[in-house]
């Protein structure tokens, strides 16, 4: 029998059955046991539980012990004790006011080599893994094409280089083909109330002015200049004032058709229903056309959309646009205008976009996301998602699949 002692870890383990945490904290009440800290995890109906208690001076631990190790052998459940010191608890008590950081590694599959590495770059930087949650829902044997693991890591510490920890998990994640993110848990990360999205190449999987150039028979010279652009090589404004120079003389028929066939990128439907159900309000800031961009919003139901109103004259495009363009620092001072307006932090602001343009919105919110980026774009970003499809970014602010299943069901969708 354990000998007495004032704090003592009960580790307890089996198959799990309905009222085991009543039962156990019910038989610790008789003895007015005080509660350190408390966990289960249950993994294939099997129970791990563990609690820390501090048993009041005037009590004794041996009926405690005698008193639970009866009952819980009755349950065919095993258990295990340890006396615990009043240093080394106040050691790891101390420890637990470390910064908190989440880990977020996003798959196709979850591989044992996935976790083993990231797990080894934590170590490596003096992080210490607290907790490991499934947040995506538990996979099929058969899975599809389209489906999406995620498992989230909760550490602790105090890591010296944070901007060669990032770069670490960078690498991996190109290695292994997997996603991960690295992101502080601040009161912010479940709290985000905006996510404002670049158009072309992020909400929908074509450059709309490469499909204008096309229509124009200007297509090569277009998507030329286009790429450079999203690469950083070339400045947005000139650029884009070039290749809408290119589009003069076009009719104004062909939008219509090209907005009817556009694509939506994988995850993009049920990200913005999800975040609908759940409240947020969804912003569009393009350097894109106005015309797509309010298709868009029809569709989806997105709440704002900012992007360049194409000047069309006697039903031809004339090669210009109305009003101010918007550009890279445009889409920056919308985003802050808009969470202004609805009396948000910058902070609770999530941006995603997938070019060079779209790196000064990325840095102004709480939460930038560079997706399927290109390179440039993907190292200044401080989060990426470049395997799955947009709807990961759900998991990137905690939510659990239950979590957005309700929200759909709740928003009436």
């Amino acid at each position: 029998m354990l000998t007495v002692s004032e704090l003592v870890l009960i580790n307890v383990s089996g198959r799990d059955k309905p009222g085991l945490t009543s039962e156990i904290t019910g038989i610790m009440g008789q003895y007015d046991v005080r509660i350190l800290d408390i966990g289960q995890a249950v993994i294939h109906d099997h129970l791990t539980w563990g609690i820390l208690i501090e048993i009041p001076d005037e009590s004794k631990s041996s009926p405690v012990i005698r008193d639970l190790l009866f009952r819980l052998h009755s349950l065919d459940l095993q258990v295990r004790f340890a006396p615990i010191t009043r240093e080394e608890y106040q050691a790891w008590a101390e420890g637990r006011n470390r910064a908190c950081y989440i880990v977020t590694l996003l798959s196709r599959d979850i591989k044992a080599e996935q976790i083993a590495r990231v797990s080894a770059i934590t170590a490596r930087h003096g992080l210490n893994i607290d907790n490991i949650s499934r947040l995506s829902a538990r996979p099929s044997l058969n899975p599809s094409d389209n489906r999406i693991a995620c498992v989230e890591f909760s550490v602790r510490g105090t890591p010296e280089d944070l901007d060669q920890l990032r770069a670490d998990f960078l690498h991996i994640a190109g290695e292994m083909n997997v996603d991960i993110a690295f992101q502080e848990d601040s009161i912010f990360r479940r709290n985000r109330r905006l996510v404002v999205f670049d158009m072309d190449s992020t909400l929908i999987e074509a450059e709309v002015i490469d499909e204008l150039a096309h229509e124009a028979g200007v297509g090569d010279q277009v998507a030329a200049i286009t790429e450079r652009a999203m690469q950083g090589q070339l400045d947005f404004s000139q650029s884009f004032a070039e290749r809408l120079a290119l589009l003069e003389g076009l009719d104004e028929s062909v939008l219509e058709g090209i907005a009817a066939r556009l694509r939506l990128t994988e995850g993009a439907e049920h990200l913005i229903r999800s975040l609908k159900g759940l409240g947020y309000r969804t912003a569009i800031l393009s350097g894109g056309f106005t015309y797509f961009a309010r298709h868009l919003q029809d569709k989806l139901g997105i709440d704002y959309v900012y992007a360049n109103e194409l000047e069309i004259k006697n039903g031809q495009v004339t090669g210009k646009v109305c009003g101010q363009v918007v550009d890279g620092k445009r889409k920056a001072e919308l985003l802050l205008e808009i969470a202004e307006k609805e009396h948000i932090s910058r902070e609770q602001v999530i941006a995603v976009g997938d070019g060079a343009n779209d790196l000064p919105m990325l840095s102004q919110a709480g939460l930038g996301v560079a997706f399927r980026a290109k390179p440039l774009v993907k190292e200044s970003a401080r989060h990426a998602i470049s395997t799955l499809g947009l709807d990961a970014i759900l998991y990137l602010i905690g939510f659990r699949e239950s979590d957005t299943n309700q929200s759909l069901q709740q928003g009436g969708l």
